[in-house]
């Protein structure tokens, strides 16, 4: 069903989050001429209209989104496992988004492993486990590397790529005992590893229809050469040379229409971004599917939203009216865009906040952006951090070469504390260093 409103249609928009995420959808909203105002809640030290209610309020953002007209988008997955599109839709509230049992995709992962067996999405083996010492006797059994993740919801961190059983073990215990990741941990889902690239790929869809956004390629790791702990993102580059034209088609047969497809005849029909992260095996370069987000990638929005040429909103808005279908294309710029997360030194385990950032009163041209994620703006217009993402800079350039160059220049003339800041160097360096320009598509 398509959402009709009571109220006045303003085109004022509530963005929900306090992410990188969220100060690109809206940057990019800004540049539609049918947009008025922009309200993000909570919003960060880059965001201006701020309102102080937190992602989870639920009837406090309906109350605002209701009293200002608002067309409201949710950022971050948690509102949506806690039903807030259930709740805007029966107050006769327009908002883009999955509802609850929709967001199931993301908020539990064995309901997800189940969804693509039976919808015939090529995904690694897998078990579930609530029981640690049934994990571990099965783990101890397996001949191949594992991927140990928590079920529920753990804000990026509840995966744990295993070499061998005694990692498996640790890892099992760290989710299961020690509930590293509190109740999200206390059920699992022990994965085949495979070995190849991931990319990212990620699709509006009104419960019908899809249209593909540009591809994209996220850092997950926090140290170089993908090394350390998974994070929330430590950086991501669009389009990415992996996707050509045939696997696109391939992942558009294979998982994103029997995906679709599969919500409408099995649980409920998806309204949203539906986010799919994707490992193209090694020697097969077969696609299949790791796992499901109900919500934009943060931080392949950022050069997402960079590279994007169409009116954003307009596409939001056939989402939620079911008239994708009537859409052409989206339009991107035939350009590459490069996102360097700069972190608070420590993530993502122990970090220290509240540091002065230098260096973002320069005017660094209009192919770069510096998107905010974790800072707060204090008197004076000074701005603070206030989180362990910090701040993607996000830059375009012809060659991917050129992009990489153009952030890190930037990245180089920001700094807080004493060395408190911290980003990886080698974003999108693989496809960059061979100094040839990468193929397009998308």
């Amino acid at each position: 069903m398509s959402q009709d409103s009571d109220v006045v249609k303003n085109n004022n928009v509530l963005i929900i989050g306090s992410g990188g995420r969220e100060h690109a959808l809206g940057w990019k909203l800004r540049q539609s001429d049918i947009v008025q105002k922009i309200y993000f809640a909570p919003g960060n030290g880059g965001t201006f209209q701020n309102v102080n209610i937190q992602p989870t309020e639920i009837d406090k953002l309906a109350e605002f989104a209701k009293k200002n007209e608002c067309f409201t988008i949710v950022g971050p997955e948690t509102p949506l496992a806690n039903g807030i599109v259930d709740y805007f839709v029966k107050e006769r509230l327009r908002i883009f988004g999955p509802t609850r049992q929709a967001a199931l995709l993301e908020s539990s992962k064995e309901f997800a492993k189940q969804f693509m067996n039976k919808n015939g999405i090529p995904t690694p083996v897998f078990r579930a486990f609530s029981d640690p010492e049934e994990a571990k006797n099965y783990a101890v059994k397996q001949k191949t590397g594992l991927v140990i993740k928590a079920d529920g919801l753990a804000s990026g961190k509840g995966v744990i790529v295993c070499n061998n059983s005694n990692e498996a073990i640790d890892a099992i215990d760290r989710l299961m005992v020690k509930r590293e990741c509190g109740i999200a941990g206390s059920r699992i889902v022990v994965e085949e590893r495979l070995s190849g690239e991931e990319c990212s790929f990620i699709v509006l869809c009104d419960s019908r229809t899809i249209i593909p956004l540009a591809s994209s390629q996220d850092h997950k790791r926090v140290f170089d050469n993908d090394n350390g702990p998974n994070t929330g993102g430590m950086g991501s580059y669009s389009p990415t040379p992996i996707v050509d034209e045939n696997l696109y088609n391939t992942i558009i047969k294979q998982i994103m229409e029997p995906a679709v497809k599969g919500m409408i005849h099995h649980v409920t029909p998806f309204k949203g971004f539906l986010y799919a992260g994707i490992m193209i095996e090694e020697l097969t370069k077969q696609p299949y599917l790791l796992e499901f987000n109900v919500r934009m990638g943060d931080p392949e929005c950022q050069p997402i939203m960079m590279r994007m040429k169409s009116d954003l909103f307009r596409y939001l808005e056939s989402a939620i009216n079911e008239e994708l279908d009537s859409m052409l294309p989206i339009e991107w710029k035939n350009k590459f865009a490069v996102c360097v997360v700069m972190a608070s030194r420590g993530y993502p385990l122990k970090y220290s906040q509240g540091h002065f950032i230098k260096g973002l009163e320069y005017d660094f041209g209009p192919e770069v952006m510096v998107f905010h994620s974790g800072t707060r703006r204090c008197s004076r217009n000074r701005v603070k951090t206030d989180g362990g993402r910090v701040l993607g800079v996000t830059a375009l350039g012809d060659t991917i070469r050129m992009a990489v160059k153009a952030a890190y220049s930037v990245v180089h003339r920001i700094s807080w504390g004493e060395n408190e800041h911290y980003y990886r160097t080698d974003i999108a360096t693989k496809y960059s260093s061979s100094g040839k320009p990468a193929s397009f598509f998308l």
